[in-house]
């Protein structure tokens, strides 16, 4: 009988997604990258670790409606390709999950780094810039944090003061403006969609206009 070999096969670093792409979690290529993946997998991930209130998940497709809405509230010069961004700035959490912040604290720079390679993979996908400009990171920052005061206070049990003193006060956005319910994964993720291909769009229009 020949010899046993020693070596053992190197562990899967893939995901096989619904729409049959099988990502690599090590290398991603843009080209495994499937929108109906992202708004199918992120309107089935939890906020909060699911530590949130109301008869579903809020999940991270509606909290990514969440932000670029602000977003488009806060910077109304914005583009077509920075409302993108700002849509899918939590897009590598359809594959990766979503952390809270004191996890990804424990974790380090393994887990910044299998996020900033999908991250910079879907950027690539959908013709973004790879990696932001400090400026436009900055704003999605901002209302990714504005998000997260009105998830924390609304959704996750939150006090203002406490809220306010992880995330900051939303300045000039005031409590009516944002109301929040979570919704069916099925629900999240048709707006998620529905919104996508909006700003894809109005991505499109854009460039007709500019060779006319």
């Amino acid at each position: 009988m020949p010899a046993r070999s020693n070596k053992t096969a190197a562990p899967r670093a893939w995901q096989r997604m619904l729409s049959g792409r099988r990502l690599d979690l090590l290398d991603p290529s843009p080209l495994d990258i499937e929108i109906g993946d992202i708004a199918h997998g992120l309107a089935r991930v939890s906020r909060w670790n699911g530590q949130t209130e109301g008869d579903h998940a809020y999940s991270v497709a509606q909290h990514s409606l969440l932000v670029e809405d602000i977003f488009r509230r806060i910077a109304r010069d914005a583009t077509p390709e920075c409302l993108m961004a700002a849509l899918l700035h939590d897009a590598p959490e359809y594959v990766i999950g979503d952390m809270i912040s004191p996890f990804k604290a424990t974790l380090g720079e393994d887990y910044k780094s299998v996020e900033k390679r999908l991250q910079r993979a879907i950027h690539l996908r959908f013709t973004l810039p790879p990696d932001l400009p400090a400026k436009l990171k900055k704003a999605i920052k901002r209302a990714d944090q504005i998000a997260a005061f009105f998830e924390a206070t609304q959704l996750a049990g939150f006090g203002v003061t406490e809220a306010a003193r992880f995330f900051g006060r939303p300045r000039g956005m005031s409590p009516e403006e944002v109301q929040l319910e979570p919704h069916p994964p099925k629900l999240a993720q048709a707006a998620f969609l529905e919104r996508f291909k909006k700003i894809d769009e109005s991505r499109r229009n854009k460039i007709i206009k500019s060779n006319i």
